[in-house]
Parts: C-alpha cells; sequence; structure tokens
C-alpha cells in the first residue's frame, strides 16, 4: 500500500509536560501501519490569547502511514485519550494535544476533520517546527511554503478575531503600487478602500516643494485624517477594509520632514492620537527598489512629487524596513517586486489574505 507523509503538531501544558511530549511520540512510533519520521526541536510557547494558564511545551513530528487522513485523526484522539486529555474548553489546558496539521496534499473539510489545520499559518510554534523538519513543505492550500508563511509572523501566534474590524493596510514607499494594489483587493473581496487624503491636504504640496514650515501643520493633518478614518466608530466590526496606508507609517514622515522642535510636539500629540486608531489585521508590504519607485513617481507625474529625490525615497524605505523588521501586531506579507497590474498575481494574494481575516 502507498504511504502518505503528515505532520502532527503535539502540545501539552499540564503536569510533566516534557514526559506527555514524550509519550504521545512513543505511541505514535507503537502505532500499526504509523512510521515515525522525525520530529522537532520542543519549544515552550505562551497560551494562545493570553489566556490564565501554564506555557506549553510544542514540537512536531513527520510520520508515515498507509492509513486515511480519517483514520489517523482518530488514531490521535486515542493517544490523546490514553495520556489523560480532558476536552472542557477551546484552548483550554491540556495534559496532551496532538492535531493533524498535514496530509499529504490533501484538502480536507468533513464535520469532523479540516486539512490543512485551518489556523496553522497563524501559529509560529508550529511553522517553526515543520519549518525545522523540512522549510520547503507547501500549504496545499495558499501554496506557500512553510518557510514564508513562518516569515509573516515574526515569531508570533495570532488568532483571528471576527469581533475586529478586519483591516488589511498596505504599507510601502512612495511610487511602490499601494493605492492601485488596495483597489484591486478591495474590487475582489467587495469591501470598503480607505485612502490616503493626500489630495485633499492643503500644506503638502508646498511642503514637498520646500517649504518645511509648513510640514508640522502637513503632518498633523494627515494625522487627524487618518484617527477619523481608523476610528472604532468609523468601521464596521467583521467586515474587511483596506486601507492603502499603514497608520504607523506617520512616525517614518514625521522624523524625515520635522524639524527638533516640531517633531518633538508631534509626538506628543501622536502619543494622544494613536491609541484611538484601529490596528490592522494583516499589513501587506511592498518592497520596491527607490530608484523603480522614483521612475514611476515621474510617470505619474503628480507636480508636487516631481522634486522628490532618491535619497529621500531611501530614507523611508529603510524606515519601513525597520518598522515592520519586527511587526508584532499582527502578520506581514513582504511582497518584493510584486507586480500590481498581473492579475493572476494580485488574485492569488487576495486568497491568501482571506484566510488571514
Amino acid at each position: 500500500m502507498s504511504q502518505t507523509v503528515a505532520y502532527i503538531g503535539l502540545g501539552s501544558n499540564l503536569g510533566d509536560r516534557k514526559n506527555f511530549i514524550d509519550k504521545a511520540l512513543r505511541s505514535l512510533r507503537e502505532t500499526p501501519n504509523v512510521s515515525l519520521i522525525q520530529s522537532s526541536n520542543t519549544i515552550e510557547t505562551k497560551p494562545l490569547d493570553n489566556t490564565n494558564q501554564p506555557t506549553y511545551l510544542n514540537c512536531v513530528a513527520e510520520i508515515k502511514t498507509t492509513m486515511s487522513a480519517e483514520e489517523l485523526h482518530q488514531q490521535l484522539i486515542r493517544i490523546e485519550t490514553e495520556l489523560g486529555r480532558q476536552r472542557k474548553e477551546k484552548w483550554g489546558p491540556r495534559t496532551i494535544d496532538l492535531d493533524l496539521l498535514l496530509f499529504g496534499e490533501e484538502i480536507i473539510n468533513t464535520v469532523s476533520l479540516a486539512i490543512p489545520h485551518p489556523q496553522m499559518h497563524l501559529r509560529s510554534f508550529v511553522l517553526k517546527g515543520l519549518r525545522q523538519l523540512n522549510p520547503r513543505i507547501l500549504h496545499p492550500v495558499l501554496n506557500e511554503t512553510v518557510e514564508v508563511l513562518a516569515d509573516r509572523l515574526n515569531g508570533e501566534n495570532f488568532v483571528l478575531r471576527p469581533d475586529y474590524p478586519q483591516i488589511i493596510s498596505l504599507a510601502g514607499n512612495i511610487g511602490a503600487g499601494k493605492t492601485t494594489l488596495a483597489k484591486k483587493i478591495a474590487a475582489i473581496l467587495s469591501c470598503e478602500i480607505i485612502l490616503e487624503a493626500y489630495d485633499t491636504n492643503p500644506y503638502l504640496a508646498r511642503v514637498y516643494a520646500g517649504n518645511r514650515d509648513l510640514a508640522l501643520d502637513s503632518q498633523l493633518y494627515f494625522l487627524t485624517s487618518r484617527l477619523e478614518q481608523l476610528s472604532p466608530a468609523s468601521l464596521e466590526k467583521g467586515r474587511p477594509v483596506v486601507t492603502d496606508y499603514l497608520f504607523q507609517k506617520e512616525q517614518i514622515y514625521a522624523k524625515l520632514l520635522l524639524n527638533v522642535e516640531q517633531l518633538t510636539l508631534y509626538q506628543k500629540v501622536y502619543s494622544l492620537v494613536s491609541p484611538g486608531v484601529t490596528s490592522p489585521v494583516v499589513v501587506i508590504h511592498l518592497q520596491d527598489s527607490p530608484k523603480l519607485c522614483l521612475e514611476r513617481i515621474h510617470r505619474r507625474n503628480r507636480p508636487y512629487e516631481q522634486r522628490i529625490e532618491t535619497g529621500f525615497l531611501e530614507t523611508i524605505d529603510a524606515g519601513y524596513e525597520q518598522l515592520l523588521s519586527n511587526w508584532k501586531t499582527c502578520p506581514v506579507f513582504r511582497l518584493p517586486d510584486f507586480d500590481c497590474f498581473d492579475e493572476d498575481a494580485v488574485k492569488s494574494l487576495t486568497h491568501q489574505l482571506k484566510y488571514y481575516i
């Protein structure tokens, strides 16, 4: 009979956690029609959703089996029961947890079983284990490697929150294509789009023309408009909305455009305003070279942008990289050299986004 390679996530946060993990691996090894190939290192993980319970030990096991996915699933339940697992609450403490993450390339959605595991792409403790075993493992629904999926999380673990506004924020340099891509994603999702208010900013053109005395006025205009756009009262819970900017980028531009006195005042206002802004549930970072961005800026020919130079864009680019390199608020899709006019690429991206919102 043919064998299928499957991956199982193991976790324990009650009693002798390491012993329970070891016993579960031993039980897998002794299960008929199952060959335990290897297991990842064991790592310590905080409980999901910051619930008040002990921390977990987690690892991932790779097996081969001649069983069906449903048969294997039943064997995992058997092992959990034998090791004292009690099913009282979602994400509650447990002696052992065995999740069937992947079963070959199969996609299964039944009442009792969903494969791939529905939220494995949001769990660093799962993706780290899979990455250690084989970084080229391909998620059969998202069609991305576990290496790419892990990089989106910056080591964090996330849960879907349907009671929050589902903001998808575009980040990237001037001329990277944020507005173009935001409009295309919003059209596919049939959802609201919130655009940066640069056309109505009465100070922006003069600031870009060299009048830095108005830089604080321009930044405060953007700050107040974004607060109005992204306040919880302006957004519907559970509904996706796409923005062509990331609110936190304000600090990048403020440090670039404001003098010391202006920046001090601005940061005081920012600290008062920022808690009232709704955070995104996913960020898309368009990573294009400053040179290419400058070419696009010249092609679109907005008069107030024509004095922008490469050095200015290089500073913005570095600011985004610093901001998002250790971003912990939500997953970050990093898209180097993404073609916003490639309809298939945009559709593929939007398909993936549906699993993060």
